[in-house]
């Protein structure tokens, strides 16, 4: 029987959360379990689609955890960088999705309805683009417009792409190496032709 008492509405969505979260980083979306979450903090499934309303939900509150770690590490890497930004973006990118791999594919391999998103959901997801996008401005030396917005978000699928051939050994079974300067580059290609 599940503790229905032990804990307030938000105690109980942190503690799934956090169980959600551990269980996709083990395990991978394809591998997760709501029933799972649910017995590692010993309630009801029902009590999980109580709170998220049902597995979509509760994976697109992990993701945006995700989402908001991944931005966070994003202006942390912005932090110490020195002259040449851009790349530690590109390198930051590479990192969180080495070191979260399963978390950062889970973003990519959870697709949910349209209607399973919340402006609380969209917020980290803009925050993560508009860091990519200052960036590409600034080095630009223009403002942000669209024609920059749409620039950042094709680099960041640049790199993307780099990133998921990368972590599932493509790349290197295509016989290619150094796989960040690879990325990086196409990134300054972009940009020189922007520029000029």
């Amino acid at each position: 029987m599940g503790r229905r008492s032990d804990h307030s509405r938000d105690e109980l969505r942190e503690l799934i959360l956090v169980a959600g979260e551990q269980l996709i980083a083990e395990t991978g979306y394809a591998d997760f379990s709501a029933r799972e979450v649910a017995k590692r903090v010993g309630y009801t499934i029902g009590t999980i689609h109580n709170v998220f309303g049902n597995v979509d939900g509760l994976v697109t509150q992990i993701n945006t955890r995700t989402f908001t770690a991944w931005a966070d590490a994003l202006d942390a890497a912005l932090a110490e960088a020195g002259e040449d930004r851009i790349e530690a973006l590109v390198l930051a990118y590479f990192r969180f999705a080495a070191d979260n791999l399963n978390r950062w594919a889970a973003l990519y391999d959870h697709r949910p309805g349209d209607d399973t998103y919340t402006p609380e959901d969209e917020a980290p997801r803009a925050r993560l683009l508009g860091i990519v996008t200052d960036e590409v401005a600034r080095t630009l030396d223009r403002p942000v417009d669209e024609a920059v917005a749409t620039l950042a978000r094709s680099l960041v699928a640049t790199v993307h792409g780099h990133a998921s051939f990368a972590l599932t050994g493509s790349w290197a079974a295509m016989g290619q190496t150094d796989v960040e300067a690879a990325a990086l580059a196409r990134v300054r290609e972009s940009l020189a032709a922007a520029a000029g």
